[in-house]
């Protein structure tokens, strides 16, 4: 198993194709700075923030899952959901990406970048009213994106008991899980 996630970010990257090679080189590099002291800058010893975080996961020392969530920041959160869905609530790895998530937006950012107030909890549809009121009964902000909104999942995880491996695919974008 192997997880790896393809971007370019901004767009269509850097702008620049090697020649004869037919790629893009990406520019994630962009969120970098050379300014000493800040959160995000580039220097040894240092992880600064990044949105590529294709995942491995193991149990017992032993493979288990490889996946990712696609989805700039919302990527860890994503990640974070896919696992509790998983581990905490019993769910099969289509089953975990198929529930309903929730984004985090409008708090400061790991980059740096300062923003008044708490931010937005945004739910996607599926939420209960019971559970929407709890939030906001308990003080949060809460709002509704677009779907498609929620980043784009695939996974494979591994049964070692079986020796099989089974295959998710996000529901809400284009994709699908093959063997062979």
């Amino acid at each position: 198993m192997i997880s790896l996630i393809q971007s370019n970010y901004r767009g269509f990257g850097s702008g620049m194709v090697p020649d004869g090679l037919g790629f893009m080189l990406q520019d994630r590099g962009q969120m970098y700075t050379l300014e000493e002291g800040q959160n995000n800058t580039y220097a040894p010893h240092k992880r600064p923030f990044h949105t590529i975080i294709p995942a491995f996961v193991t149990k017992d020392g032993k493979p288990w899952m490889s996946f990712g969530v696609m989805g700039g920041s919302f990527q860890p959160l994503g990640h974070t959901e896919i696992l509790m869905n998983m581990i905490d609530y019993g769910m099969n790895a289509q089953e975990a990406g198929d529930a309903p998530r929730i984004d985090h937006q409008g708090s400061s950012e790991p980059t740096g970048e300062k923003r008044d107030g708490v931010g937005m909890v945004y739910l996607e549809s599926g939420y209960s009213f019971e559970t929407i009121r709890g939030l906001m009964s308990l003080g949060h902000k809460v709002g509704f994106q677009i779907p498609g909104s929620y980043g784009g999942y695939q996974a494979i995880r591994f049964d070692a008991r079986e020796k099989v491996y089974h295959g998710a695919s996000e529901s809400r974008k284009d994709g699908q899980a093959a063997g062979w």
